[in-house]
């Protein structure tokens, strides 16, 4: 049996040696496999745009010469452009290790013959966790404080009435969309004992029974008292939330975005939070990253903030690399492929 060569394109998250570990775990020792290994400089270099495509780390001359002979490429970041992929007729498999693809031309690899998969979930759990992270955070003031105290202001005037917090047992919480991510945080404030609503189209009503109400986005922003948006960008969810939507929540809401900066108006946001119209606020994402110097999130009062971080575990990066191996192994086998983002290539 010849061999097949697989390259491994990590970076500072995921591995090339999870890549790797994981590759030799999913396909049998009867495969032979040759795994070249990149490491590409994410995250201690921004993701950005390549050559048409989004969200990328590393070069086009890179990619094309790692991929010289390569049947697979297993990737989170590396930008697979139609000149990449151009560059390299025998490639036949471009695994990505994220959610969803968007370092892929999804049309020049189906042009060029080559299956395109994802990891969906993968980082759902992280994802969840931080998100609740947050919103607890905000709810209780603590970005703030935590600053006081640490520039050595001792606040205790976070006991007046006006400025305490609010607990999540007994508050109605809304979640705009309940996939992967929105469930779990859904789950875990009904065990709270919060009252939870949740606005998404495209969710069974029954999915919800006895942990959410389904409501309309409108009634939504009106009875929550703290809202945490779930849903993905499209061309209808991007700017979802503005300044309308800010001013129908109830004075005194807190605001959390861990989905998307394409969601959010910011500067309604900041807006709000000076007014006293919005309480706090806690954000992983944002609409240009990394956030510029003198943006004004940055002083606003009452935002926790995190560098889109979310889906930063151990276990993330790890189940990335497995999910992106078992995909390679069925691949190999002749299986069906679990995620392919472009199954046409398959039948052609």
């Amino acid at each position: 049996m010849s061999t097949t060569t697989v390259l491994a394109a990590g970076d500072h998250f995921v591995l090339p040696r999870l890549l790797g570990e994981e590759l030799r775990a999913a396909v049998p020792a009867t495969t032979p496999l040759a795994i070249r290994e990149l490491r590409l400089p994410w995250p201690h270099t921004p993701f950005g745009p390549v050559a048409g495509v989004d969200e990328a780390s590393g070069t086009e001359e890179q990619m094309i010469e790692a991929l010289r002979g390569a049947r697979v490429c297993v990737t989170q970041l590396a930008p697979l452009t139609e000149r990449v992929l151009a560059a390299c007729p025998g490639l036949e498999l471009c695994c990505v290790s994220r959610g969803g693809p968007v370092n892929a031309d999804l049309a020049a690899a189906t042009r060029h013959g080559v299956a395109v998969c994802y990891a969906p979930g993968r980082n759902a759990t992280a994802t969840a966790e931080h998100t609740l992270a947050l919103l607890l955070a905000a709810a209780r003031g603590v970005g703030d404080v935590h600053t006081d105290l640490r520039n050595g202001t001792w606040r205790g005037d976070h006991y007046d009435y006006d400025r305490c917090g609010i607990e999540i047992e007994g508050t109605t919480v809304g979640l705009v969309g309940f996939g992967a991510i929105g469930s779990r945080v859904a789950r875990v404030l009904a065990a709270m004992g919060a009252r939870v609503l949740v606005h998404d189209p495209y969710v069974r009503p029954d999915a919800l029974t006895g942990i959410a109400e389904p409501v309309s986005l409108g009634e939504l922003l009106a009875r929550s008292r703290i809202v945490s948006l779930h849903a993905r960008v499209t061309d209808e969810t991007r700017g979802l939330i503005g300044r309308a939507e800010i001013a129908a929540m109830p004075r005194g809401s807190v605001l959390v975005n861990c989905a998307r900066g394409a969601l959010l108006d910011y500067d309604a946001v900041c807006d709000a939070l000076e007014s006293g119209h919005l309480a706090g606020a806690g954000f992983d994402v944002y609409p240009a990253e990394p956030v510029p110097a003198g943006a004004r999130l940055l002083t606003t009062p009452g935002v926790v903030l995190t560098p889109h971080i979310a889906g930063a575990s151990r276990q993330v990066a790890r189940r990335a690399a497995r999910i992106v191996a078992a995909e390679t192994a069925r691949f190999l086998r002749g299986e069906p492929l679990a995620h392919c983002a472009n199954p046409e290539v398959l039948t052609s």
